[in-house]
């Protein structure tokens, strides 16, 4: 795909980000919608997205492998959770085994996109040029990836070791027989903690609250088992939908039983540490479980490494930073060399590009989510938001089959555009539904999703399925014909 600087070059659809979703929607347009041109524009040198930025030790997924994974190209391992580069590495080798590498422009970060009903397209301007599309598809995840979330503390100008986020971790930092301070305790934070005990002299979390976690086996003994017994394709599908319907049903009993599953996770994790050890101080969260993602230890590494000595959580704030120590509201001080700041990301959704259609901003706040992958008001856009309790890959998957069947719905009926018109009176909700810091303080740079479907976002793989193989692909849709 080339361009020129007078004339963009146009493409049917236009692809923004090459991780995950962008190979996914990829390669369902080139299987689904053949006669459609497309390309894909990356702002990073290599494929991966989330996984080629993220470089922190033990960085990995926290969602298993089978489900992850391309359902075209399954994940044929044991293994289920595995680390960041080996998920990297998954995810380019499937966009060469099936020929996306030659439709992909590397270095190209999206500045802008403007709609235009006059020429029915996309005006997509770039750090490296412009390009013009039908449709535009941004794969471009839901947080900012130049930097996270990182709050100040008093006395940080005095301190003489390292201060560092995950998101920006240094190659060549050597933590190696040092005490470290691990600021969080989310899914960054946990995966942080025994890598880092690994080498360090001895690791402090430090938790405003705790969170709940749970260890999971990093490998599935059931998919050992079927993978030897069963023809590899049939074996895929049984170990993806058994994981499929166990994720949805403990998600379930969370919600309806939220009391009884937080004391099993609770009663877990004193069996994993040493008698005596206070669960309810460190392992207690205000909230119910689901309220915000739970956070997945493999084999228990966490409460491992907490047992040998080598690391420790304390549960309070910083009050401030001195030349080598943290105090803490508990009373305690920390010796430390090495301050990690595992503080969340900082969420940005469509990549922060400017949207403008015939000339107005696209405000995202004042939008709906529709059927979870377009914006009302807005024609041709499509974008791909994962599961908030799931595999990412299960919802975006579904969003690049439904765009497929849409975009031959409008193929079928010489149609050139299709707009999502929200209904009068339609109430108004966060399109996340959960309490997490980095969601709320996106709140008020998120659209809504509604009340019924197709303006209410399912947070099930099973319904969302079915809606999409059966429910009218036209429904709520405006259209205009290539005539108009």
């Amino acid at each position: 795909m080339a361009v020129s600087k007078a004339e963009p070059e146009q493409v049917d659809v236009l692809i923004v980000g090459a991780g995950i979703s962008g190979v996914d929607a990829a390669f369902r347009l080139k299987q689904r919608c053949p006669d459609k041109s497309f390309g894909i524009l990356e702002a990073r040198d290599r494929v991966g997205g989330t996984w080629d930025l993220f470089r922190y030790p033990g960085v990995r997924s926290d969602s298993d492998m089978f489900t992850l994974g391309f359902p075209f190209r399954p994940w044929r391992s044991d293994l289920a959770i595995v680390s960041g580069e080996k998920i990297r590495e998954y995810v380019e080798d499937t966009a060469r085994h099936f020929g996306l590498f030659d439709q992909i422009r590397f270095g190209h970060q999206v500045k802008s996109a403007s709609w235009s009903s006059g020429t029915a397209s996309w005006t997509v301007e770039t750090n490296r040029g412009r390009f013009a599309c039908r449709f535009l598809y941004l794969a471009s995840g839901y947080y900012d990836y130049g930097q996270g979330h990182r709050p100040s503390w008093p006395g940080e100008d005095q301190f003489k070791g390292l201060i560092v986020h995950p998101q920006s971790w240094p190659e060549d930092l050597d933590f190696t027989g040092k005490n470290v301070a691990v600021i969080g305790s989310g899914a960054t934070a946990v995966t942080l903690v025994p890598a880092l005990a690994e080498r360090a002299e001895h690791v402090t979390m430090i938790q405003r609250t705790p969170s709940y976690i749970v260890a999971r086996p990093s490998r599935d003994r059931t998919a050992r088992w079927l993978q030897r017994r069963l023809p590899a394709a049939i074996a895929d599908r049984l170990v993806r939908w058994k994981n499929i319907l166990l994720t949805i049903h403990f998600y379930g009993k969370a919600r309806r039983k939220p009391a009884f599953v937080s004391r099993r996770i609770r009663e877990e994790i004193g069996k994993a540490l040493p008698a005596g050890y206070d669960v309810e101080r460190d392992f207690s969260p205000p909230y119910n479980p689901w309220d915000q993602r739970l956070c997945l230890v493999p084999d228990g590494d966490l409460f491992a490494a907490m047992r040998s000595g080598k690391v420790s959580i304390v549960t309070g704030t910083i009050e401030r930073f001195t030349p080598e120590r943290l105090e803490l509201s508990t009373g305690e001080t920390l010796k430390t060399d090495i301050v990690i700041t595992a503080t969340g990301l900082n969420m940005k959704l469509a990549g922060g590009i400017d949207l403008t259609v015939d000339g107005d901003p696209v405000h995202l706040p004042d939008r709906y989510i529709y059927k979870g992958m377009m914006l009302s008001g807005v024609p041709n856009l499509f974008l791909s938001f994962g599961y908030a309790n799931a595999s990412w890959t299960l919802r975006s998957d579904l969003t690049a089959r439904s765009v497929c069947r849409l975009l031959n719905h409008m193929n079928r009926r010489g149609q050139s555009t299709c707009t999502p018109r929200g209904r009068d009176g339609m109430g108004r909700g966060p399109v996340i539904e959960f309490s997490s810091g980095y969601v709320a303080r996106a709140q008020e740079l998120l659209p809504s999703q509604g009340d019924a479907h197709p303006w209410r976002v399912e947070q099930n793989y099973v319904r969302d399925l079915a809606s999409m193989a059966f429910s009218p692909v036209d429904e709520e849709l405006e259209f205009t014909s290539s005539t108009a």
